[in-house]
């Protein structure tokens, strides 16, 4: 499926892995959202569980291991070309998750990584963290509360 000027919206996963206090955001290195900071994710294979989709995805960008505990958050992402057409159409689940193990190091298409403290996400604009990602951050770490 294409995800630039798809037929149908392209379903995407992301991952709120908290560790002390802190969230793992990564540095886009392709599009959508090149060089811009987010949470580690992707679009869901053919045949993948929501949850099977979560644990690749970050695998794959950060080589950490995670366990998905619940769906924080279900929202759209579309974004619009000059002319008005759908360039891009998500429909993203994010998951609050808990690391399990692996060694954070950064491939596929993430160039970076930074844990960031609530402190430092209310300080987003030195990442370019939007409103949105942050709010549903903040409702991870609420989430996380009830969890052992």
């Amino acid at each position: 499926m294409k995800r630039e000027y798809p037929d149908a919206p392209v379903i995407g996963v992301a991952a709120i892995i908290l560790e002390q206090e802190k969230v793992l955001f990564i540095q886009r290195g392709k599009e959508p959202l090149q060089g811009e900071w987010s949470l580690p994710g992707g679009a869901l294979e053919l045949g993948e569980s929501l949850a099977q989709g979560v644990c690749r995805e970050v695998q794959e960008e950060t080589g950490l291991e995670v366990e998905p505990l619940q769906v924080v958050e279900v929202l759209d992402r579309i974004a619009h070309d000059e002319a008005g057409r759908v360039r891009y159409h998500y429909v993203l689940v994010d998951f609050l998750c808990r690391r399990t193990g692996g060694q954070l190091r950064c491939a596929s298409d993430a160039v970076a990584a930074v844990w960031l403290s609530r402190e430092e996400l209310a300080g987003r604009e030195k990442y370019r963290i939007t409103a949105g990602t942050a709010a549903v951050v903040e409702k991870a770490f609420q989430l996380a509360q009830m969890w052992p």
